[in-house]
């Protein structure tokens, strides 16, 4: 499958400003747009530089405004919606064709007889972006004229200029911009042309999602500059964007380099998968692509050369819970076990009382550990990484820190998470604050609080103990307390059973007591390797939930005839974090379904049809990549980050266990 569109979708601005590209650069930073070329988040930006990598993204181009002169007439590529409403210049109707190459961006601009192509990629390691023109078609020369809008701001956040003055100078093929003293410079440079100096406020763009997300919806850009050239037919041109004073200025070297490093990721993965009859499907290559784009660089003192992965495009940082969730999807399904151990160890450095933290935040103050389940996805994680390497050495390296770990939940650590005396399941929760993975909260209110014994959570512990028993037998270390606690955890999991619904209460012992909403977290009871359930209720749940919860792009967080469902997901915060588990449908918990699918009916081809919308979603939304999440009720729109690592993760770890 190839992302491409004609004019048929760039030529229409609803559809062309619906669909959003992105270009990452392995330490944070990320460059990110409409086919159409206009901004509709705070989050677009062709230099949204990792500062602090892999944290501190700050936009510093928003965009490069475009305008060709050709045969004496004029032409605008750019498109701008501004505050009243208004869109101008009309740059989408001169695109022809808009493709990927990899990830990289291609658009196709043909105007009379002239076609002038652009890409955009970003450098691997550094805050640097290229984007290049290339006259392809033409029979006389055609001049080139860019507008440079920058900024300095934090990706979340929103510019409002009142009078803010930048320094701009011209440097050599060049400027510099340096916003305020003590500010990062960024350097915008080119191979050829000419560089004028503007500095002037374009205020009052509208940004249309932002709206819809019940956020401010206005910005203001600075025109630092404005670049001019004139091409020949078959001559190129490269604007160079960077943090870096010395950026490298040979865009084709550059390019060369980027596809290299993306067909290498996929001559790893296509080395690296066992025999079959039958080749995966081009969209699967695609994901391969799309799930190196989730892991970046977070180094430490101790180790440099750590890494971890981001949880999704455009908003979220490195969160421990989809770290662990992800790490076998992207990591061991792609054939890159080396990343998997690193990102292994360096979370392993960051365990404390028992715990793995749930949340780097942006501005780099401590680690949050307010989670009660990502700790437990840790245990899956080095399984699933021990399964495809026999790493021994690592083994006996984690081994104290995953005994460490159970003792703390056997005797408690914070938010009040212990093991029961009583029936052997592990208890979470205390009021305010929100610990499972449905974890919407606005101010005080947390949507789903789920205090008690959630059912995932125990389908974690149980499976976390059979693990560690495995482990300890085969490292020679006593293996029978470990055997014993899990032998109590399944049976006493039999509570969870809930014989009048013909399927598993998602929380017991709540303060308002079991709590029989049907949502999708039982499906873990079946999906994981250890099911503490037995056959006929593990194919009961995988029943309830295909007819119930599941859609063509996931499995909705709540049954749709619970009074509190909500099938539409957006409005302001409020609204929009009341939806997110009480009916909003979540892209990876598709990759769980499908392995429960499959251990229940042991038919891999039709679990593997549950997958295959997916690839059709690739040219929606976050174009080459899958979404966060969608509208409970049809059509089921695509909603949150254009790019969730747990999605990808998930379909590309589910698809292969569907073809192994």
């Amino acid at each position: 499958m190839c992302i491409e569109f004609g004019r048929e979708i760039c030529g229409n601005l609803d559809t062309a400003e619906s669909r959003e590209w992105l270009v990452t650069n392995g330490i944070g930073g990320y460059a990110s747009g409409t086919v159409a070329g206009l901004l509709t988040r705070r989050y677009h930006g062709l230099l949204v530089a990792a500062l602090k990598p892999p944290l501190g993204r700050t936009l510093l181009l928003a965009k490069l405004d475009e305008t060709i002169l050709y045969d004496n007439r004029s032409y605008s590529l750019d498109t701008n919606r501004w505050a009243d409403g208004t869109v101008s210049p009309h740059g989408y109707q001169n695109i022809e064709r808009f493709s990927l190459e990899g990830t990289i961006p291609l658009w196709r601009f043909a105007v009379a007889d002239a076609l002038l192509e652009k890409r955009v990629w970003m450098q691997q390691g550094v805050n640097t972006t290229y984007v290049q023109y290339t006259l392809r078609r033409a029979t006389q020369p055609l001049k080139l004229t860019l507008k440079a809008m920058v900024n300095y701001r934090d990706y979340h956040s929103d510019t409002q200029s009142n009078g803010w003055k930048m320094s701009i100078e011209q440097v050599e093929q060049g400027i510099c911009v340096t916003s305020y003293p003590g500010a990062v410079p960024m350097y915008l440079l080119s191979d050829g042309g000419s560089a004028s100096i503007a500095d002037n406020w374009y205020y009052g763009f509208e940004l249309a999602v932002e709206r819809y997300r019940g956020l401010r919806d206005r910005e203001d850009h600075l025109h630092a500059a404005t670049f001019e050239v004139t091409l020949n037919p078959g001559e190129a041109i490269a604007y160079v964007a960077s943090t870096e004073k010395q950026a490298n200025l040979n865009a084709e070297a550059a390019l060369k380099l980027r596809r290299a490093q993306e067909q290498k990721l996929t001559g790893i993965w296509k080395t690296n998968q066992p025999l079959k009859t039958k080749e995966s499907p081009i969209w699967i290559k695609q994901l391969i692509l799309a799930a190196d784009q989730f892991i970046v660089d977070r180094p430490m003192p101790e180790d440099p050369y750590g890494k971890t992965i981001i949880a999704g495009y455009h908003w979220f940082s490195d969160w421990g819970r989809d770290t662990m969730i992800s790490l076998p999807g992207l990591t061991i399904s792609t054939g890159r076990p080396e990343v998997a151990r690193s990102i292994i160890r360096t979370f392993a450095r960051y365990v404390d009382q028992g715990m793995l933290p749930n949340r780097f935040p942006d501005a780099g103050e401590q680690p949050e550990y307010n989670t009660v389940d990502a700790t437990l996805w840790y245990f899956e994680a080095v399984r699933a990484y021990y399964s495809a390497t026999d790493d021994d050495t690592l083994l006996g390296e984690l081994f104290p820190i995953l005994a460490d770990i159970i003792d703390w939940h056997c005797r408690g650590t914070r938010y009040n998470i212990h093991l029961d005396a009583a029936d052997g399941l592990l208890y979470a929760g205390v009021t305010g604050v929100q610990l499972t993975w449905m974890d919407a909260k606005v101010d005080d209110w947390v949507v789903t609080p789920r205090i008690g014994k959630p059912i995932e959570v125990n389908a974690l512990w149980y499976n976390a103990l059979r693990t560690m028993a495995k482990f300890a037998r085969h490292l020679g270390k006593p293996h029978q307390e470990y055997e014993a606690m899990a032998d109590r955890a399944k049976y006493r999991f039999s509570r969870f059973w809930n014989d009048e619904t013909g399927y598993c209460y998602d929380v017991l012992d709540s303060p308002n007591g079991d709590d029989a909403a049907l949502r999708p977290n039982q499906i873990f009871a079946v999906s994981l390797p250890e099911s503490p359930l037995t056959p006929a209720q593990q194919r009961s749940v995988v029943e309830v939930c295909g007819r119930r919860l599941l859609t063509s792009h996931g499995l909705r967080s709540l049954a749709p005839d619970h009074p509190q469902y909500q099938g539409k997901y957006g409005g302001n915060q409020y609204q929009r974090d009341g939806a997110y588990h009480q009916g909003t449908v979540w892209g990876w918990l598709l990759g769980p379904f499908v392995l429960a699918h499959l251990r229940v009916y042991k038919n891999p081809e039709q679990a593997r049809q549950f997958l295959e919308p997916m690839a059709n979603h690739l040219t929606k939304h976050g174009l080459g990549s899958l979404s966060e999440i969608f509208d409970g009720d049809a059509p089921m729109t695509a909603r949150g980050c254009i790019a969730q690592a747990w999605t990808v993760a998930e379909v590309l770890r589910a698809w292969f266990a569907t073809e192994s």
